[in-house]
């Protein structure tokens, strides 16, 4: 309904701006209150001070494109040498809400984020993507596409219901007017944007399509080099039983794949691979006369490894150590302090590990992982924050478990992580770098 209401005030937009452009209080200020104050009203805010580096039409078309998508975005433009000491904690702070802050200060630019909506590692490659695009205009159009296709959660209602907005009354005669033309401006966008939805969720099953097709391939040369027949010497009927559920499930691996229309399909196949995995383990383990394998979920690092011997503790790069479920082959590597054999997948910014991918992952990994193991072994990644928000839940499916932590537009106030919006502007950076953004956000 927010959405809805939201779409219906689009078209008066223009009009609102003309009646308020006089208005007390409608003057910029370069106050940090006040620019949370604007922030909570619209997505961006352009201090005076710094009206030469955006374009008010700019800024609009910026704010409409937050807007639309729905997302938790902020964006604030400041003049140089607008102090920096805590400013995306203090802004955080002044706002109250959960989501990613983006400021373009003087000739710099840095992010932070609640870890609820996006990780560390996500603010950072977002920070360094958007390095030498340009003017600012340039930068934060790119800092806001790749930051709307990856952010958790949605949009505060502040910036639709029109809170603290005092209306002249004389405008509402004008806007009445334009009511019933909006009405049918409002149903051509709704119309405009499920298309262009539509079309990004089959843009990213075709891209999700070429892994999941891969770990099928993967599957059948694991039931090829098995080199089972039934009627072979000292087959039981226990071991036809495993070898026909595994054969069952590469079919209906293949024909899942084939019916899928939406990434949330492939969370079946990845599962029917799986299933008819540990089906092979077990065909192997009776035909060597051994135990029988307890089921086990398989290798974090990459699944066609095959379901897991063991649990190990695995610290990724500027993050936190968690427990991991690891082949045995990757569990020595481990205990040798070498690097695990990872999957990578492509990505706009190349090859990366499957969790610094996009959204689509969540579905592919619900497949082998499950909902209660998922949250633990993703946390603090880039799509463990996407899954955290409600509007992943809307686009890709839930039932992964429980995230945790706020949601993406909530009114948190100043109950939020202090790690994740600490430090100066650009610290720990030195010159004009501010790519890195490794001192903040939520973190692995």
């Amino acid at each position: 309904m927010r959405t809805v209401v939201r779409l219906l005030i689009v078209p008066f937009a223009a009009v609102l701006a003309v009646l308020l452009a006089g208005a007390p209080g409608a003057h910029a200020a370069t106050d940090l209150s006040q620019v949370a104050r604007e922030l909570r009203e619209s997505p961006v805010y352009v201090d005076p001070a710094a009206s030469g580096q955006l374009a008010a039409s700019d800024a609009q078309a910026l704010a409409d494109k937050i807007k639309d998508a729905d997302k938790p975005v902020f964006v604030a433009v400041l003049p140089a040498g607008y102090p920096t000491q805590d400013l995306f904690r203090n802004l955080r702070t002044e706002t109250g809400i959960t989501g990613l802050y983006g400021i373009h200060l003087g000739d710099r630019f840095d992010a932070r984020a609640d870890s609820s909506v996006m990780s560390r590692q996500a603010v950072s490659n977002l920070v360094t993507a958007v390095q030498g695009a340009g003017d600012t205009k340039a930068q934060l159009n790119d800092f806001v596409d790749d930051a709307l296709r990856n952010v958790g959660g949605s949009a505060p209602s502040s910036w639709s219901d029109g809170s603290g907005t005092d209306v002249p009354v004389g405008g509402l005669v004008t806007i009445g007017a334009l009511a019933a033309a909006g009405g049918a401006g409002a149903y051509a966008m709704v119309r405009r944007n499920r298309r262009r939805h539509e079309e990004e969720q089959r843009a990213a099953l075709e891209k999700l399509r070429v892994v999941v097709d891969e770990d099928i391939t993967a599957f059948g040369e694991e039931l090829d080099r098995l080199d089972f027949h039934p009627g072979e010497p000292g087959a039981d009927d226990a071991m036809r039983t495993d070898y026909e559920r595994a054969l069952d499930s590469y079919e209906q691996a293949k024909s899942l794949m084939a019916a899928a229309t939406k990434p949330e399909d492939v969370r079946a196949v990845t599962q029917a691979v799986e299933d008819g995995r540990f089906s092979l383990v077990r065909l192997a383990a009776r035909r060597a006369g051994g135990a029988l394998p307890e089921r086990r979920p398989p290798c974090f690092f990459d699944p066609r490894h095959g379901p897991s011997v063991a649990d190990a503790t695995w610290t990724p790069p500027a993050g936190t150590a968690r427990e991991v479920p690891v082949c045995a082959a990757d569990g020595r590597r481990l205990a040798e302090g070498r690097d695990p054999v990872i999957r990578e997948v492509d990505t706009d910014y190349g090859r990366r590990p499957y969790w610094e991918a996009g959204p689509a992952y969540g579905p592919w990994a619900g497949g082998y992982f499950g909902g209660g193991l998922l949250p633990g072994l993703l946390v603090g990644t880039m799509l463990g924050s996407m899954m955290a928000g409600p509007a992943y839940a809307a686009d890709y499916g839930s039932g992964y478990g429980d995230f945790g932590g706020y949601e993406g537009g909530d009114l948190s106030g100043a109950d939020f992580g202090a790690g994740d919006f600490g430090g100066d502007f650009g610290g720990g950076f030195g010159g004009g770098d501010f790519g890195g953004g490794g001192d903040f956000g939520g973190g692995f």
